[in-house]
């Protein structure tokens, strides 16, 4: 998990974030939610290509000149985008869809509106080729994530920007080779072999799931961005330095509350009462397991390293049909 030196060569990009932040992401969106409230189109920030950008200031490692037919960064990164602002909502009264900017349902004027956050990164793995590129010869996997830090209580105007790094070939990220495998052996094959002519889904990996924290990912960069529409200001709230040991920090914690019955269950069960008091050292004097998980919101890596997959889910992409009047 230590970034190859020999590629990092634009140097303090980390000075630059700031700049490149309100020029490709920033701006474009406040000139696309003001065109928004005239034309009702979605100003859905993508954060594909600009967040290559962004990556590549993070980790100091350039692109390969290559569009979408080349490695994402020159030391054969893979970069996968995933942006929950401005997605599209829908009224819970009259199913009609609601743009983020507005407060009520056009159709009906309710203000029941279900406000959506399930935005995903995407794997395309269509052969055992494609497999093996991503599990085995790709040392790093860097996700980013735009989202609202404060979505739960509506607020919208503020936008956080975060980086993740997996190192497949990392024993601490084992699980994110053992769920592509799982993928591939057993939902997409399978879909081909019974559906020749249909197109299994790709590999959805949500953020703030199971098994993206199963996965043990490491935070290697954050940023948020206050009143985006009316005052903007930039906030970088950490950063690790590209040439640092990513084995040197702890992955993101597991909130419990990720866990059903039989898994909290399972965890009082296997994983000794020293490993425990560890993940919450103010129970040291406690010695019921289940006591300690009762008391405990957050699990660390060592302690969800005893925990298991769940059974992986599959769909076939619905083919597309326009909205009936």
């Amino acid at each position: 998990m230590q970034p190859d030196a020999r590629f990092i060569t634009i140097p303090n990009g980390i000075f630059n974030v700031e700049r490149l932040l309100t020029d490709l992401f920033i701006l474009p969106r406040i000139r696309a939610v003001e065109w928004s409230r005239i034309t009702l189109q979605t100003p859905n920030m993508k954060v594909g290509y600009p967040g290559q950008h962004l990556v590549s200031l993070v980790t100091g490692v350039t692109g390969e000149r290559s569009g979408a037919r080349g490695n994402d960064l020159i030391d054969g990164s893979e970069i996968k985008s995933c942006s929950r602002v401005d997605q599209v909502d829908k009224c819970k009264d009259c199913k009609n869809s609601v743009l983020r900017i507005e407060s009520f349902c056009s159709d009906c004027r309710s203000t029941n509106i279900d406000r959506k956050k399930d935005s995903k990164w995407l794997f395309t793995i269509r052969s055992e080729n494609d497999l093996n590129v991503l599990t085995r010869d790709m040392n790093r996997v860097i996700l980013i994530l735009a989202d609202y830090p404060e979505f739960s209580l509506g607020n919208f105007d503020d936008i956080r920007f975060e980086i993740y790094e997996i190192w497949p070939n990392s024993p601490r990220c084992s699980r994110f080779t053992e769920l592509m495998r799982n993928y591939y052996n057993n939902i997409y094959s399978a879909h081909i072999a019974k559906y020749p002519k249909k197109t299994p889904a790709p590999k959805n990996f949500w953020p703030e799931s199971y098994q993206f924290y199963l996965c043990n990912p490491i935070k290697t960069f954050s940023a948020t961005v206050t009143n985006s529409l009316s005052n903007p200001k930039i906030f970088i709230n950490s950063h690790i330095p590209e040439n640092h040991d990513r084995n040197l920090y702890a992955s993101l914690d597991m909130p419990i509350e990720l866990l059903n019955r039989d898994e909290l269950e399972y965890l009082a069960n296997v994983v000794p009462i020293q490993v425990l008091r560890q993940n919450n050292p103010s129970f040291n004097n406690i010695d019921n397991p289940r006591e300690i998980l009762s008391q405990t919101s957050v699990l660390n890596e060592e302690v969800r390293g005893y925990l298991q997959l769940r059974p992986d889910s599959s769909f076939t992409l619905d083919p597309y049909s326009r909205k009936k009047n």
